[in-house]
């Protein structure tokens, strides 16, 4: 996991995306929402991790992260460590903001605490 987010059309490490989630149930309903990209898996596809605006304070698999320009409300948010989702390139809907450095690697030491991913430069 890397911080390298640049505002260009595709979704990078450390920016915050509008992409469809699919909702836990699997049974092929979603939503639209906003998921943080963490890392790059290849050309065409990045692993990220959704955000909700619900209050999971004391749940160990969210992190609160405050609030962001992409919640245009300004509520505040928590990150679900606990799903990963792969998305490629062409479901990003629209990109929303960059999550600070100092927010990001917050997000990145609980995942690789999780999960044993590598954290970059």
């Amino acid at each position: 996991m890397s911080y390298a987010p640049d505002v260009d059309g595709d979704p990078d490490a450390g920016e915050v995306i509008w992409t469809w989630v699919p909702y836990d149930e699997r049974d092929g309903r979603g939503k639209d929402r906003p998921v943080l990209i963490v890392a790059r898996r290849d050309a065409e596809r990045v692993y990220g991790v959704r955000l909700t605006s619900k209050s999971h304070q004391g749940d160990h698999d969210y992190l609160a992260i405050g609030s962001g320009e992409w919640d245009s409300a300004g509520r505040p948010s928590w990150v679900d460590v606990e799903q990963i989702y792969l998305v490629h390139r062409e479901g990003m809907r629209r990109e929303a903001s960059v999550l600070d450095l100092e927010r990001f690697t917050l997000v990145a030491t609980a995942l690789q605490r999780r999960y044993g991913w590598s954290l970059g430069d």
